[in-house]
């Protein structure tokens, strides 16, 4: 990889600067967004208080719930939002470009999470008429289990939502230069301010705008770039041509990064931990009046992620299609790897006014609407499972208010603090999952002990809870260790700097990647590397992390004296699992159920 001697060229920083159009047609384009924002929560906020009841509860409700009756188009455009954040717009297409298509297998996954979404988990949370899914635990197990899984859920939020703010201010900086740690804080008020005021109704209502903002940008960039490299077909040859279309990889290999198994059979509890028992989507189904609707939404919001996650895949072949001959990572033009579709539309749409705005206005939407979602759960966590369980005396309406609200704004505050440390670990896409994974595999093993498994009791539920967060604890922070170190090093597929038409020195990236396929050229007759159980696809994680907390949690229970499975009240269970129960008959004046 040499560097271009002919003094006619460009130096990567001067293309760099000449790539930042960024105009007052842009900046208002990403303004309005942000005013919009603004006003819906300013609206909201007017609602509530001309809805306004003499109950603090039914105060709670709106805010949390929007009163449980809101509408399936809105909260299915909300789910999508909330679920594709700026991680998955900016990533998607990172992954796509460096390791191939491989990754878009995981979309059986997600049919497979809707089907067993639909049958099990959603009838049991929508039937109970919920605010926080952690009241079931309590309701099944007890207040221990709730304790501990909202406090999981609190610690899971801390670790993803700053690595959600980083995300679109990498796209922000790649279009404008402006610092990351200038516009973060900026755009984080909006989102705190809206939030704080208007709701659960102001975050679904900014999703719905928000959504259209997403789908827009990625449309305008996939049509404009397609054209100007020549039409759909020059972006399919050259992607074939360099490997990154391939067939199902079929391979029984646990540390291989991307297989079929661990697409499907890893990708599918990560996908149902974050759709079925998270308290960021479950909010918003639980806010529909009918089971029958929260199902409807369910499978729109299938069907929206898959086409979005197709977009985003298309993205990631543009992309090489655009640099096939000139890898951007490699000369630094781009600074992270995750800023290569900010350098994309920079490219493709500077030399329109207001287009480069849109994309950027629609990742921002994206991470707004991820963020939002983040905070009015927390806010409904934090009251209902650690404010009030240990709260002596009702809260007022004036407390209640107030603590939802504060809520809100410290952990705002806090997540924008904690971008310092996520600029420093990675690609995002692999670096969220991995970190979620932690609490992502407790969680839902206990949830699906408690909707499942009725023999298991609640102390075995928080020794199952605790050992798989120790053990995913060490497994997560090894692998991560491993990566940082070179331990674990991942072969991309071929980049290439030979048709740079501008002056750069080789980057670090691109000499890892030179010494990585030399010695995999070379013949090696020295022992391979010990497989460690860290070493697995970081797809497994949310798998293992499952397992380990419901073997050990039934264990646990058998040791300890398991439940009667008659003697768990039918609501708690899901409906495939209570036709398997024989519970007590009729007895008299007994109410039997």
């Amino acid at each position: 990889m040499e560097a271009i001697e002919n003094s006619d060229f460009l130096s990567v920083d001067e293309v760099k600067i000449s790539l930042q159009k960024f105009g007052w047609p842009d900046y208002l384009v990403f303004l309005i967004m942000l005013v919009g924002c603004s006003l819906i929560g300013i609206y909201f906020a007017w609602k509530m208080q001309k809805n306004k009841k003499i109950k603090a509860c039914k105060q709670e409700d709106d805010y949390l719930v929007g009163g449980r009756n809101m509408k399936i188009f809105p909260i299915s455009m909300s789910l999508i939002a909330s679920f594709v954040s700026g991680i998955t717009l900016l990533g998607t297409p990172t992954e796509i470009y460096l390791y191939g298509i491989q990754y878009m297998y995981v979309a059986f996954a997600i049919i497979v999470m809707g089907v067993v979404m639909n049958y099990i988990y959603l009838p049991v949370f929508h039937d109970l008429k919920l605010t926080s899914t952690y009241q079931y635990l309590e309701t099944r197990f007890d207040k221990r289990i709730r304790l501990f899984g909202s406090l999981l859920f609190v610690f899971g939020s801390m670790l993803w939502l700053p690595i959600v703010i980083y995300v679109p201010a990498l796209a922000f900086n790649q279009a404008t230069g402006v610092n990351v740690h200038l516009i973060t804080p900026i755009v984080c008020v909006v989102c705190i301010f809206y939030t704080c005021v208007g709701g659960l109704q102001a975050v679904v209502w900014t999703d719905v705008i928000q959504t259209f903002f997403m789908f827009g940008a990625m449309l305008l960039v996939i049509i404009k770039g397609t054209i100007d490299v020549g039409g759909i077909n020059t972006v399919f040859e050259r992607a074939y041509d360099s490997g990154r279309i391939e067939t199902i990889n079929t391979n029984f290999d646990l540390a291989e990064r991307h297989t079929i198994y661990s697409l499907i059979i890893g990708g599918f509890p990560q996908w149902l931990k974050s759709n079925a028992v998270s308290q960021n989507m479950v909010q918003r189904y639980l806010s529909l009046p009918t089971l029958k609707s929260a199902r409807k939404s369910l499978w729109i919001f299938v069907v929206g992620v898959i086409i979005l996650l197709g977009a985003c895949c298309y993205s990631g072949l543009l992309i090489y299609a655009t640099y096939h001959d000139c890898d951007p990572l490699s000369t630094k033009l781009a600074k992270a790897k995750d800023q290569l579709l900010p350098l994309l539309v920079m490219k493709t749409l500077s030399n329109y006014p207001g287009f480069p705005g849109l994309f950027v206005a629609g990742v921002f939407s994206a991470a707004l609407s991820s963020l939002s979602t983040g905070l009015n759960s927390m806010s409904a966590v934090v009251l209902e499972d650690l404010i009030k369980t240990f709260s002596k005396k009702p809260l007022t309406e004036k407390q209640t208010a107030f603590i939802m609200r504060a809520v809100v704004v410290i952990v705002g505050s806090i997540c924008v603090g904690l971008v310092f440390i996520v600029e420093k670990l990675g690609t995002v896409l692999q670096l969220s999952m991995s970190l979620g994974a932690v609490t992502n595999g407790p969680l839902l093993g206990i949830f699906t002990m408690a909707v499942a498994i009725p023999w298991i009791e609640g102390t075995g539920a928080i020794i199952g809870g605790f050992s798989s967060l120790i053990l995913m604890g060490w497994l997560c922070a090894n692998a991560q260790s491993a990566i940082a170190s070179g331990e674990l090093i991942f072969e991309t597929k071929p980049l290439s700097t030979n048709g740079c038409q501008y002056h750069f020195s080789p980057s670090q990236h691109s000499m890892n990647m030179i010494a990585l396929n030399s010695s995999m050229s070379m013949e090696n007759n020295f022992e391979e590397p010990r497989f460690k159980i860290y070493h697995i696809s970081y797809l497994f994680y949310t798998l293992l992390g499952c397992l380990i907390s419901i073997v050990v949690g039934l264990i646990s229970s058998i040791l300890i004296g398991p439940n009667k499975p008659s003697e768990v009240h039918p609501s708690l269970l899901a409906p495939v699992i209570r036709k398997f129960i024989k519970y007590p008959k009729e007895d008299g004046n007994k109410i039997v159920y």
